[in-house]
């Protein structure tokens, strides 16, 4: 079955912002790197090398798709955010953070440009990020509520899907470290299988934690001295088969126990400094489940 209703299946179709065409030049980030709450500036040539090998981890075997470069700022480069694929047309979203609404129109052009179907566009004064949205399972959409996604475009969310069949479970997740952190729900939760997500449980809600539980998932808990390093963002590009952020050694020894096949990938610049990882970085269209 293909569908765009997943978070674990094998990625047929990537939509990718390179790093070349996101960040743009050494010039641009030092321009913007401070105003976008980074801890400190992107190398760009670091960049360039490590995405070049990120790109080819991820997209072997599916069909890629490149943004093209914008006026959006260097976070453009976590893609997944300006838009949720859906099996009835791309939902655009409409950012939380001022400084990147650029990106979901620049998203918009390029699915109109390239023959793929659109269900419609968050408004304002609704706010939605990518990041904050994660399928469960074909029939099952997680929301978080939180300083990126608000209670108006959660309700526009619904308004599209749920009249499809599509349950939506809102989410509201904690203050954490304020409203200008990136923290979102796949912050705290992976789906890597019909029923394995890595999840940090400290920051998860418990009633959530028990849907899971009751929903039939097994965890894989990320350390707490690796949350900071994106040990909870995992990206799975088949069942059980994912991508991590170097320095995550107990999650990664931790997947490996629970039968997942681990690549790592170097992201120092393009997942650290941004606060973006390997699910971030990445907007899978269609899947194979």
């Amino acid at each position: 079955m293909i569908t765009c209703h997943s978070e674990y299946g094998k990625i047929k179709s990537l939509l990718l912002s390179p790093a070349a065409n996101a960040l743009q030049s050494q010039a641009k980030i030092d321009a913007e790197w401070k105003a976008l709450f980074y801890p400190e500036a992107v190398n760009f040539d670091g960049a360039l090398e490590e995405y070049s090998a990120f790109q080819e981890m991820v997209g072997r075997d599916a069909e890629l798709h490149f943004l093209p470069k914008t006026k959006a700022s260097i976070d453009a480069i976590y893609c997944r955010d300006a838009s949720l694929t859906t099996d009835y047309g791309v939902i655009i979203c409409n950012m939380g953070k001022a400084a990147r609404n650029l990106e979901p129109a620049a998203q918009l052009e390029y699915f109109k440009n390239n023959n793929i179907d659109v269900l419609g566009s968050i408004e304002s004064p609704g706010t939605l990020e990518g990041g904050d949205m994660c399928w469960l399972d074909e029939k099952t959409l997680v929301v978080g509520h939180t300083y990126r996604s608000n209670p108006e475009g959660i309700d526009q969310l619904k308004s599209f899907l749920e009249p499809k069949g599509v349950e939506i479970i809102v989410v509201d997740l904690p203050h954490y470290k304020g409203e200008n952190d990136v923290f979102h729900m796949m912050s705290i939760l992976s789906p890597i299988d019909k029923d394995l997500a890595v999840i940090y449980s400290p920051l998860m809600p418990i009633g959530f934690r028990k849907t899971l539980l009751e929903r039939g998932f097994s965890f894989v808990e990320c350390p707490a001295e690796e949350f900071e390093s994106k040990g909870c963002n995992v990206l799975a590009i088949a069942p059980r088969e994912v991508v991590v952020n170097a320095g995550n050694p107990e999650t990664k020894q931790r997947l490996e126990e629970a039968g997942c096949k681990v690549h790592v990938y170097e992201g120092w610049e393009i997942s650290e400094k941004g606060d973006g990882g390997p699910t971030c970085l990445t907007r899978p269209i269609f899947r194979e489940i």
